[in-house]
Formats: C-alpha cells, sequence, structure tokens
C-alpha cells in the first residue's frame, strides 16, 4: 500500500516548480528583449546613404517650391455679355494661328454696331452739309465784298473828276465834299465787309473744327465696337494647343469672363513660390537650378512679384533648356535660386533630412564601427551641400539618409555586409 505524501511536502514541490518555471519564462521574456532590443540597435550599412565632411566651396543658394508651366499662356476671354451658341474645338487640340473655337451670340452687339454706322453716315452727312453751307455763305460775302470794292473805286474816281472840275471852275466845292464823303464812307463800308468776311470764315471753320472732333470722337468710338465685335468671333491668336474651352453650350457668360486658355506645350518655365523671408535673397537675374527627379536644369529668374501674398512671394524662372523632353505642365519641381559664394567651408551633402539652417540630431561613424548621434549646427545650402557650422570635422563620415526610425537611440551598431 503506497504512503500518502504529506501536504506540505505538496505545497513546497509545487512552489518550486512554479518558481523554476517563472524563472524559466522570466529569462525567456529577457533574452526576447535584450535581442529585440540589440535588433533595434543595429543598423546595415547597405541601406545608409553617407557623406564625409570635407572643405571646399558653396555656392549658396535659398530652396523653394516649383511648378511647371508653359513658357506661353494665353487666356482668352469675352469681351461682351452673351451666350454661347457653338464650339467647334475641344481641349487639347492642336490650333493654328486663326482658328474660330466658339461662337458667341453676338446678336445684340451686331445691332448696336450697326445703329453707330446709321449715326456715324448721319454725322458725316451733317458735316457735308455744313461744308456746302458754309461755302454758299462765304462765297456770297467775298462777291459782296468785290461789289463793294468796286464801288469804292468808282467813288475815288468821282472825287478825282470833280476835284479837277472844280480846279477849272466848271464844279463846286460842294459837290467835291459829296463825293469825298461818299468815297470815305464806301471805304468804311469795304473794311467793314473784310473784316466781317474774316470773322466769319473764322467761325465757320470754328464750327466745321468742332463738328470733326465730336466725329473723330465717335468715330474712336465706332472702331472700339467694330474690334470688340471683331474679338467676339473667338480665335486662336496664334498657333498652340487648346488647354481649356468653355463648351457649355447655352451658357450665360459675362463681360471679361474666361473662355479659353491656349498654351505652346512644347516651352516651359517654372512658377516657384518663397516664404517671404527669403524674399531679399531672390532677384531677377539670378542663376538657378530646378530639380526633377534626377534631372537637373538650369535657368535664371526673370521676374519677382513686388508683393508678398499670404507669407510667399512668387517669381518666374526661365530655362535654358526650355523643351526638355521631362519637362511636363504641372509638375512639382524643387527649385534652387544662387545668393553667394562662400569658400574653405565645411560641407556635407545635401539631402531630405535638410530642411532649413538649424540644429540637427545626426549619425555619425565612429572608429569602433558604430554610429553616434552628434548634434550639428549647419547653415547655408545649395543643390548639392550643406555648410557645417558645428559639431563636425573634415573626415567625418555622416549618414545622410532618413533616421527617424532610430530618433530614440543615442547609438547604433552598424553592421557591414562583407
Amino acid at each position: 500500500m503506497d504512503r500518502e505524501i504529506p501536504k506540505d511536502v505538496l505545497r513546497r514541490e509545487r512552489r518550486r516548480v512554479i518558481i523554476k518555471w517563472g524563472a524559466i519564462a522570466l529569462g525567456v521574456i529577457v533574452v526576447t528583449g535584450v535581442l529585440l532590443s540589440m535588433m533595434r540597435r543595429s543598423v546595415n550599412e547597405a541601406d545608409l546613404n553617407f557623406s564625409t565632411a570635407d572643405v571646399g566651396t558653396i555656392e549658396t543658394s535659398v530652396n523653394a517650391s516649383g511648378r511647371v508651366v508653359p513658357a506661353f499662356e494665353e487666356i482668352i476671354n469675352s469681351p461682351i455679355a452673351t451666350k454661347i451658341v457653338e464650339v467647334y474645338s475641344t481641349e487639347g487640340d492642336s490650333v493654328a494661328a486663326g482658328t474660330p473655337l466658339l461662337l458667341l451670340d453676338l446678336q445684340s452687339a451686331q445691332t448696336e454696331v450697326d445703329k453707330l454706322n446709321d449715326e456715324r453716315r448721319r454725322m458725316a452727312y451733317s458735316l457735308e452739309q455744313q461744308r456746302l453751307a458754309n461755302h454758299t455763305y462765304l462765297s456770297s460775302l467775298e462777291m459782296q465784298l468785290k461789289v463793294k470794292e468796286m464801288d469804292v473805286n468808282r467813288k475815288r474816281v468821282e472825287v478825282i473828276n470833280e476835284r479837277r472840275l472844280d480846279s477849272i471852275g466848271s464844279g463846286t466845292g460842294e459837290k467835291v465834299r459829296e463825293a469825298e464823303l461818299a468815297y470815305r464812307t464806301g471805304v468804311l463800308e469795304l473794311e467793314q465787309l473784310r473784316q466781317q468776311l474774316v470773322n466769319d470764315r473764322q467761325v465757320k471753320d470754328a464750327e466745321l473744327q468742332m463738328k470733326q472732333i465730336d466725329i473723330d470722337i465717335f468715330e474712336k468710338n465706332y472702331a472700339e465696337k467694330i474690334r470688340t465685335l471683331d474679338d467676339a468671333r473667338i480665335r486662336a491668336p496664334r498657333a498652340a494647343t487648346l488647354t481649356f474651352i468653355n463648351n457649355n453650350i447655352g451658357q450665360q457668360i459675362g463681360q471679361g469672363e474666361k473662355v479659353a486658355v491656349i498654351s505652346d506645350l512644347s516651352h516651359f518655365k517654372i512658377d516657384a513660390e518663397i516664404a517671404d523671408s527669403y524674399g531679399d535673397r531672390v532677384s531677377p537675374g539670378a542663376h538657378a537650378k530646378v530639380r526633377l527627379g534626377k534631372t537637373q536644369l538650369d535657368g535664371h529668374v526673370s521676374s519677382v512679384t513686388p508683393l508678398s501674398k499670404n507669407g510667399v512671394i512668387s517669381f518666374t524662372i526661365m530655362l535654358d533648356d526650355d523643351d526638355n523632353q521631362r519637362l511636363r505642365s504641372g509638375l512639382r519641381t524643387d527649385v534652387y535660386v544662387m545668393c553667394d559664394i562662400k569658400d574653405e567651408v565645411t560641407r556635407i551633402a545635401n539631402g531630405s533630412y535638410f530642411k532649413g539652417p538649424g540644429l540637427y540630431d545626426l549619425f555619425v561613424e565612429t572608429s569602433g564601427g558604430e554610429l553616434e548621434k552628434r548634434q550639428v549646427k549647419l547653415g547655408d545650402s545649395n543643390y548639392e551641400y550643406v555648410e557645417v557650422v558645428s559639431g563636425l570635422r573634415k573626415g567625418d563620415r555622416v549618414v545622410v539618409s532618413d533616421m527617424s526610425d532610430f530618433a530614440k537611440s543615442q547609438r547604433l551598431k552598424l553592421k557591414t555586409v562583407r
């Protein structure tokens, strides 16, 4: 018969087993934690990008964001308030200069032009009638003047004759005085008529000039209406690609409303923006580099907007190679505008880690094959290099990859794949 095991012995045995397996479990947890910790604190060298600090020249630049846009783009607006009657082209069509794009309802505009043309003809007729009336009036006055001149000449001869008769005793002093009075009166009337002719000619000429001025003003208004009517026949101003057209037939549109856009998609430029705090470092003529992926293009700043909007300043870059095959309208780009040249500065490669001048926590390779986090102060930059103000020396090998996964680590073990 088996002997019964005491209860206290069973309790001790159970406690020993529990302690044993608890210790084993704890050991597994600790070992696993250590292994996981070691894994988190190790990184493969092949997965990282390194840059070795050196001393050289930096052509400093400011970084901006840009967008590829057509070098030529023209917005076509409706010159009148009307509605769309017909659309001849679609977006993406290549159009030649003068190609009709759409038809607007021109009935009201044409009626207005016709009324103005009728008024124009009436004013021209009125001016011609005025010229004829003035000519008739002045011709009559000139004829009166000639008649008066003849009359004065006749009276002058009478004065001479009366004086001669009086000198030989055949006349009288009274007749001489009458002849002289008539002559002097005639001379005064003749002078008055001459002055009237001069005055009336000036008045008539002034009246014609005023009418002509009114007609000239009217003609300018009429020409503007004709030009507006012609502009309302929406056509392509040059050979290009139609990138927008309002194809809503029957839609009412306002005066000045956009109805089409044509663009030259064979040549491009860059519209860029930069924080206004860097605005003083961007000026027309400045050399610029534009990055499209791995493609780098040279250009220059052609214009800068004088005012800041929402904290940014806009500027335009004209490209040397503006028909590069990588260029596509709407693509986003990185833009670097060159500002200054610094010689004999410590520098490292630029990369996605760099967000502007300031303090950075970068991993630097040590002599023991580890990566040590170090605080580094970075300054000016360009598309290729970043200036090291402090924290690195010539020859230091620094990681320029994204190390955000190791933000809490101070040291990392560097694994080298042989």
